[in-house]
């Protein structure tokens, strides 16, 4: 699988999760420092969302300090379904319910056992294809199409 992988930190989370992400035989796009500098999240994050959305990758993993603001970008970015993980439930509740597409990673509150544990949950849970599930998402895109009209008067 093709991941786009961004982080404005190169920490020794950030090098569990490539190692990972290698180790399970993904293709990695990475965006981010490759030393201890940091840069700006936003950017980076729009970068790696932005290959999601345009279909250059399968799937985006975001990162930043709490996670919050990468998800925040890359939902800014149409057909992006950002989600915040902090535990396995979670990423299996994004995937199944929410067709999740983009895993967003808190560096400071997420340990290496618990990265593998989202990650396998990540990788091995696959979108609802329930009837209610779809109307939940068809209406998730009939207002980015909304979003989309807006944006363009």
């Amino acid at each position: 699988m093709k991941i786009a992988v961004s982080t404005d930190e190169r920490t020794l989370l950030v090098e569990t999760l490539l190692h990972e992400l290698k180790n399970r035989d993904h293709n990695i796009t990475y965006f981010g420092p490759e030393k201890s500098e940091s840069v700006d999240w936003p950017i980076v994050t729009e970068k790696a969302a932005t290959l999601v959305a345009n279909g250059t990758v399968d799937e985006g993993i975001v990162m930043c300090w709490t996670g919050t603001g990468a998800s925040i970008v890359a939902n800014k970015l149409g057909g992006i379904r950002a989600a915040l993980c902090r535990d396995a439930e979670t990423a299996k509740g994004a995937r199944t319910w929410n067709h999740a597409n983009v895993l967003a990673i808190s560096l400071q509150a997420t340990d290496d056992t618990t990265l593998k544990e989202i990650l396998d949950a990540w990788f091995s849970t696959p979108y609802s294809g329930d009837g209610w599930n779809l109307k939940q998402i068809s209406h998730i895109k009939s207002l980015e199409q909304k979003r989309s009209s807006n944006a363009e008067k």
